[in-house]
Order: structure tokens, then C-alpha cells, then sequence
């Protein structure tokens, strides 16, 4: 029986931003803007979904009068990575 994948991850960006803040403390927002190649509006939409499910933790403040976002995988988050990972793993060696 094929058990369920959590549906924020399942989105191939979140996935992308959620492997990228697994393996780092903290990682600005233009770090993983470079890293995906999504644009800034899409980036930010799931960034806060995100933040919403409280995967993430969201910092905003300012460097040189420059808006500076940094973001930082939470607890909740590293459990549902690895869940995920876990899940999506059972997929690919499931033998018949």
C-alpha cells in the first residue's frame, strides 16, 4: 500500500526550497532565488506557504538600506523533509 505525500512538498519549487535549507543554518532570500531559477513573485508565494505550515522560519531585515530575507528550516519542517523523503523512497523501491 502506497502511503500518502504531503501535499506542500509535493510542489517541485517548495521541494526545491525545502532541500535547500535541510542541508544549511539559514539562507537568504537571492540564495535560493539563484539556486531554483524561479522568478521573485513565485518564490515568495511558496515561501510563505511554507511559513504558513510552519515548516519555515522567516527573518526580514535590512543590510546596507537593502531589504535582507533569510530563511531557516524548523523543526516541524526537518520531520516533514525527512517524512517525505521517507515516503517518496518507499515509492521507488516498492517491488511488486
Amino acid at each position: 500500500m502506497f502511503k500518502n505525500l504531503d501535499p506542500l512538498l509535493h510542489s517541485q519549487l517548495r521541494l526545491q526550497i525545502m532541500s535547500l535549507l535541510i542541508s544549511v543554518e539559514t539562507a537568504e532570500f537571492t540564495y535560493l532565488l539563484e539556486e531554483t531559477g524561479a522568478t521573485k513573485g513565485n518564490i515568495s508565494v511558496q515561501i510563505t506557504k511554507l511559513k504558513d505550515a510552519g515548516y519555515i522560519k522567516v527573518k526580514k531585515k535590512f543590510r546596507n538600506n537593502y531589504p535582507l530575507t533569510t530563511c531557516k528550516i524548523t523543526p516541524k519542517g526537518i520531520e516533514a523533509f525527512e517524512k517525505y523523503v521517507a515516503v517518496i523512497s518507499g515509492y521507488i523501491n516498492k517491488t511488486p
